[in-house]
C-alpha cells in the first residue's frame, strides 16, 4: 500500500512539474494580430518597435506620445514614412 501512494504522489509531482516548466517557456511577448489599416498623421508617435520573428505574422507596433500600442502593417507606404520620420527625430 505504502509504495502505491509514493508511486502516485511520484506521478502528480512529475505532472506539476512539467506544467511549471511548460509555463516558463520562451514564446513572444508581443504579437500583432490585428493590424490598424487607415492613415494616421505621424505627429502622433513617439517610437516604433517590430514584432517578435517567433510571431505567426511580422507587424510593427507604434506607440503614441499618450503611451497606447498600435500594430500597423509595415509594407504600407504610411508607415515606411513614420519610421523613417522617428528616426530621423531620433538622430
Amino acid at each position: 500500500m505504502k509504495a502505491a501512494n509514493i508511486l502516485l504522489l511520484c506521478m502528480l509531482g512529475a505532472a506539476l512539474l512539467s506544467t511549471v516548466l511548460c509555463n516558463s517557456g520562451n514564446m513572444p511577448v508581443d504579437c500583432c494580430f490585428d493590424l490598424f489599416k487607415y492613415r494616421m498623421d505621424k505627429n502622433l508617435f513617439s517610437s516604433y518597435y517590430k514584432t517578435d520573428p517567433r510571431c505567426s505574422s511580422s507587424g510593427i507596433v507604434l506607440t503614441t506620445k499618450k503611451g497606447r500600442s498600435i500594430c500597423v502593417d509595415a509594407q504600407q507606404h504610411w508607415v515606411k514614412t513614420i519610421i523613417d520620420f522617428l528616426q530621423k527625430k531620433s538622430r
